[in-house]
Formats: structure tokens, sequence, C-alpha cells
């Protein structure tokens, strides 16, 4: 079995969320979808649990950040063209997110990214096939 990864994001409102990612083209998997925690489908071995805050308190014993004020972790997720990269931008935009930063263009990698509703931070990159430097 292909190792799969699941992503565990604590968000404040389960429809807003869930509006705001199907803007972006994103599906669910109602068999692991509640009003508590939701399946968000990125591909066939990457899944991106939403997960209403007091719920994911269940998992720590830790605060849980608050990603408007505070950065625990960057999701950087690979795009298969620079127009899927811009388009998944002006899409989190028009949904109500924010772009922190402006576009990164390094020839060989195009970056740029948003912060969804509740402040996580999706960095969203497409490496020009067989232009990377050598290492």
């Amino acid at each position: 079995m292909p190792k799969q990864i699941f992503v565990n994001l604590p968000i404040a409102d389960m429809q807003k969320s869930q509006a705001f990612f199907k803007r972006l083209g994103f599906t669910f998997n109602p068999q692991f979808t509640n009003d508590q925690g939701a399946c968000m489908v990125v591909s066939d071995s990457i899944y991106v649990m939403l997960l209403v805050k007091d719920y994911f308190q269940t998992f720590t014993g830790k605060p849980v950040a608050d990603a408007a004020k505070t950065t625990e972790v960057l999701i950087a997720l690979s795009c298969d063209s620079r127009a899927e990269v811009d388009d998944l931008v002006a899409r989190a935009l028009a949904a109500g997110g924010a772009a922190p930063r402006q576009p990164q263009d390094h020839g060989f990698m195009y970056a740029h990214g948003f912060e969804d509703l509740d402040g996580h931070i999706w960095e969203l990159v497409y490496m020009v096939p067989g232009e990377a430097p050598a290492a």
C-alpha cells in the first residue's frame, strides 16, 4: 500500500471552510466528513482533515496555534503549471483568502500562495521539468 499523508488543520467554521476549498476545486470524502471534521481530497495519497478547533484540541494536550497570529507549518503543494498556481491563488482570493506575498519567479520554479480563512498558509509551486539547477 502506498504511503498517504493526512494533514490535520484546526478551523473555526466547518461550512465556511468547506465552501472556501470547494471554490478552489477540492472535493470532500463524505465517508469521513461530518460537523466536526471534513476529509478534503487533494490527491489519491494526500488528504487534509479540516477539524473544528474544539475537536482538534482533543488530539493534543498542547495549545492549538492560532494560524492568523502564528505559523506552525507552511503547506506546500505542487502544481502542473504556472497557470494552475495563478488560478488557485485567484480562486482563493475570490473566496475570501489573502495573498501573504507576491509571486516568486526563479526561472526553474514559480511559486505563489494564499492564506485560507483560518490563516493557514498554502504555498503553490510549479517546477519546470528538467530546469532545476544541478546540486
